[in-house]
Protein backbone atom coordinates (compact mmCIF):
# COMPACT_ATOMS: atom_id res chain seq x y z
CA UNK A 1 0.00 0.00 0.00
CA UNK A 2 1.50 3.02 -0.95
CA UNK A 3 2.27 5.59 2.05
CA UNK A 4 -0.12 8.02 1.43
CA UNK A 5 -3.02 5.59 1.16
CA UNK A 6 -1.90 3.72 4.27
CA UNK A 7 -1.74 7.12 6.34
CA UNK A 8 -5.27 7.74 5.15
CA UNK A 9 -6.69 4.34 6.33
CA UNK A 10 -4.73 4.43 9.38
CA UNK A 11 -6.95 8.28 10.29
CA UNK A 12 -9.76 6.44 9.01
CA UNK A 13 -9.77 3.81 11.03
CA UNK A 14 -8.38 6.32 14.18
CA UNK A 15 -11.60 8.60 13.56
CA UNK A 16 -13.90 5.00 13.47
CA UNK A 17 -12.72 4.31 17.06
CA UNK A 18 -13.44 7.89 18.83
CA UNK A 19 -16.10 8.24 20.83
CA UNK A 20 -19.45 8.88 18.90
CA UNK A 21 -22.53 10.50 20.55
CA UNK A 22 -25.65 9.75 17.97
CA UNK A 23 -28.79 11.23 18.12
CA UNK A 24 -31.99 10.84 16.39
CA UNK A 25 -35.68 11.89 16.72
CA UNK A 26 -38.33 10.65 14.33
CA UNK A 27 -41.65 12.49 14.31
CA UNK A 28 -43.85 12.35 11.64
CA UNK A 29 -45.81 15.42 10.54
CA UNK A 30 -43.49 17.80 12.26
CA UNK A 31 -41.11 19.59 10.36
CA UNK A 32 -38.64 18.01 10.27
CA UNK A 33 -40.19 14.91 10.85
CA UNK A 34 -36.40 12.87 10.92
CA UNK A 35 -33.16 14.09 12.04
CA UNK A 36 -30.21 13.10 13.04
CA UNK A 37 -27.08 13.99 14.46
CA UNK A 38 -23.78 12.62 14.72
CA UNK A 39 -20.81 13.96 17.23
CA UNK A 40 -17.51 12.68 17.59
CA UNK A 41 -15.13 13.19 20.56
CA UNK A 42 -13.01 15.69 18.50
CA UNK A 43 -16.22 17.62 17.54
CA UNK A 44 -16.57 16.81 13.99
CA UNK A 45 -20.15 16.70 13.70
CA UNK A 46 -22.71 15.56 10.93
CA UNK A 47 -26.65 16.69 10.69
CA UNK A 48 -28.68 14.74 8.20
CA UNK A 49 -32.56 15.64 7.86
CA UNK A 50 -33.35 12.89 6.00
CA UNK A 51 -33.04 9.33 6.81
CA UNK A 52 -31.01 8.04 3.38
CA UNK A 53 -28.45 11.03 4.70
CA UNK A 54 -27.67 11.63 1.27
CA UNK A 55 -26.74 15.00 2.07
CA UNK A 56 -25.47 15.94 5.21
CA UNK A 57 -24.29 19.25 6.91
CA UNK A 58 -20.96 18.84 8.19
CA UNK A 59 -18.94 20.53 10.85
CA UNK A 60 -17.31 21.34 13.83
CA UNK A 61 -18.32 22.05 17.32
CA UNK A 62 -16.22 24.12 19.37
CA UNK A 63 -14.33 22.24 22.48
CA UNK A 64 -16.70 23.82 24.97
CA UNK A 65 -19.78 22.58 23.35
CA UNK A 66 -17.87 18.95 22.57
CA UNK A 67 -17.22 18.44 26.11
CA UNK A 68 -20.66 19.92 27.73
CA UNK A 69 -22.28 17.15 25.35
CA UNK A 70 -20.34 14.13 26.36
CA UNK A 71 -20.31 15.42 30.02
CA UNK A 72 -24.03 14.95 29.95
CA UNK A 73 -23.62 11.35 28.35
CA UNK A 74 -21.20 10.11 31.08
CA UNK A 75 -23.51 11.25 33.58
CA UNK A 76 -26.56 8.71 32.06
CA UNK A 77 -23.62 6.23 32.15
CA UNK A 78 -23.40 6.60 28.39
CA UNK A 79 -26.99 5.28 27.85
CA UNK A 80 -26.96 2.27 30.10
CA UNK A 81 -29.95 2.90 31.59
CA UNK A 82 -33.84 3.56 30.48
CA UNK A 83 -34.74 6.95 30.45
CA UNK A 84 -37.92 7.00 29.52
CA UNK A 85 -40.75 8.54 32.25
CA UNK A 86 -43.38 5.96 31.80
CA UNK A 87 -45.55 8.88 32.29
CA UNK A 88 -48.84 9.65 29.98
CA UNK A 89 -47.94 12.42 28.48
CA UNK A 90 -48.16 13.48 24.44
CA UNK A 91 -46.14 11.81 21.49
CA UNK A 92 -43.50 14.47 20.83
CA UNK A 93 -41.90 12.14 18.50
CA UNK A 94 -38.98 8.99 19.29
CA UNK A 95 -35.47 9.84 20.53
CA UNK A 96 -32.83 8.09 20.47
CA UNK A 97 -29.51 8.36 22.26
CA UNK A 98 -26.68 6.00 21.20
CA UNK A 99 -23.37 5.74 22.21
CA UNK A 100 -20.31 3.93 20.17
CA UNK A 101 -16.87 3.56 20.80
CA UNK A 102 -14.77 0.84 19.14
CA UNK A 103 -17.12 -2.42 19.75
CA UNK A 104 -18.93 -0.70 22.89
CA UNK A 105 -22.39 0.34 21.60
CA UNK A 106 -25.44 1.64 23.73
CA UNK A 107 -28.65 3.17 23.14
CA UNK A 108 -31.82 3.92 24.60
CA UNK A 109 -35.02 5.13 23.50
CA UNK A 110 -37.67 7.41 24.86
CA UNK A 111 -40.57 9.86 24.02
CA UNK A 112 -40.79 11.73 26.93
CA UNK A 113 -38.01 11.64 29.81
CA UNK A 114 -37.68 13.55 33.78
CA UNK A 115 -34.36 12.81 33.70
CA UNK A 116 -32.50 15.95 34.18
CA UNK A 117 -29.49 15.65 32.45
CA UNK A 118 -31.24 13.66 29.62
CA UNK A 119 -33.24 16.88 29.25
CA UNK A 120 -30.24 18.96 28.95
CA UNK A 121 -28.75 16.99 26.54
CA UNK A 122 -31.64 16.96 24.21
CA UNK A 123 -32.01 20.37 24.76
CA UNK A 124 -28.08 20.30 22.83
CA UNK A 125 -29.08 18.28 20.10
CA UNK A 126 -32.39 20.04 19.34
CA UNK A 127 -30.61 23.83 19.88
CA UNK A 128 -27.74 21.74 17.13
CA UNK A 129 -30.73 20.72 14.98
CA UNK A 130 -32.74 24.29 15.00
CA UNK A 131 -29.64 25.67 13.57
CA UNK A 132 -28.48 23.24 10.79
CA UNK A 133 -32.47 24.01 9.80
CA UNK A 134 -31.36 27.72 9.81
CA UNK A 135 -28.14 26.76 7.70
CA UNK A 136 -30.37 24.58 5.28
CA UNK A 137 -32.74 27.43 5.35
CA UNK A 138 -30.27 30.51 4.72
CA UNK A 139 -29.01 28.49 1.75
CA UNK A 140 -32.26 27.67 0.25
CA UNK A 141 -33.37 31.53 0.15
CA UNK A 142 -29.92 32.52 -1.02
CA UNK A 143 -30.45 30.37 -4.16
CA UNK A 144 -34.07 30.22 -4.93
CA UNK A 145 -35.66 33.19 -2.91
CA UNK A 146 -33.55 36.10 -2.32
CA UNK A 147 -35.95 38.44 -1.49
CA UNK A 148 -37.04 36.12 1.29
CA UNK A 149 -33.39 36.68 2.51
CA UNK A 150 -34.38 39.69 5.37
CA UNK A 151 -36.78 36.95 6.62
CA UNK A 152 -34.79 34.25 6.95
CA UNK A 153 -31.97 36.04 8.74
CA UNK A 154 -34.77 37.65 11.25
CA UNK A 155 -35.89 34.18 11.92
CA UNK A 156 -32.15 33.73 12.89
CA UNK A 157 -31.50 36.58 14.92
CA UNK A 158 -34.73 35.36 16.87
CA UNK A 159 -33.23 32.23 17.46
CA UNK A 160 -29.37 33.90 18.56
CA UNK A 161 -31.57 36.43 20.99
CA UNK A 162 -33.12 33.44 22.84
CA UNK A 163 -29.51 31.33 22.85
CA UNK A 164 -31.08 28.67 20.58
CA UNK A 165 -27.81 28.30 18.43
CA UNK A 166 -25.29 25.30 18.90
CA UNK A 167 -22.39 24.87 16.71
CA UNK A 168 -23.08 27.98 15.08
CA UNK A 169 -20.08 28.28 13.26
CA UNK A 170 -21.37 26.24 10.52
CA UNK A 171 -23.70 29.44 9.83
CA UNK A 172 -20.44 31.32 9.52
CA UNK A 173 -19.91 30.24 5.73
CA UNK A 174 -23.58 31.57 4.22
CA UNK A 175 -23.89 34.61 6.35
CA UNK A 176 -20.56 35.92 5.22
CA UNK A 177 -21.50 35.18 1.59
CA UNK A 178 -24.52 36.74 1.88
CA UNK A 179 -22.88 39.93 3.62
CA UNK A 180 -20.73 40.41 0.34
CA UNK A 181 -23.03 39.52 -1.88
CA UNK A 182 -23.61 42.49 -4.48
CA UNK A 183 -27.44 41.52 -5.13
CA UNK A 184 -28.52 41.60 -1.51
CA UNK A 185 -29.98 44.62 -0.12
CA UNK A 186 -28.02 46.57 1.72
CA UNK A 187 -29.56 46.04 4.77
CA UNK A 188 -29.40 42.18 4.44
CA UNK A 189 -25.98 42.23 3.98
CA UNK A 190 -25.83 44.32 7.15
CA UNK A 191 -27.68 42.11 9.17
CA UNK A 192 -25.55 38.62 7.96
CA UNK A 193 -22.45 40.85 8.63
CA UNK A 194 -23.93 41.34 12.45
CA UNK A 195 -25.47 37.89 12.81
CA UNK A 196 -21.33 36.63 11.60
CA UNK A 197 -19.70 38.78 13.72
CA UNK A 198 -22.16 38.31 17.03
CA UNK A 199 -20.67 34.11 16.17
CA UNK A 200 -17.16 35.04 16.17
CA UNK A 201 -17.06 36.71 19.24
CA UNK A 202 -18.53 33.85 21.00
CA UNK A 203 -22.29 34.30 20.88
CA UNK A 204 -22.91 30.65 22.27
CA UNK A 205 -25.93 29.65 24.05
CA UNK A 206 -25.44 29.44 27.90
CA UNK A 207 -24.31 26.37 29.80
Amino acid sequence: MRPVLALAAALSLQAADLPRIYYTKTFPGSVPAYVSVRVDKDGSTEFNDEPAGEQPIRFKLDPPETEAIFALAAKLGDFSRPLESGLKVAFTGTKVFRFEEGATRREVQFNYTTDPDARLLLDWFERLTETAMHNINLERTLRFDRLGLDKALLLLQVSADRGRLAGASQLLPILDRIAGSKSAFNRVQDRAAALAGFIRAGGAPPQ
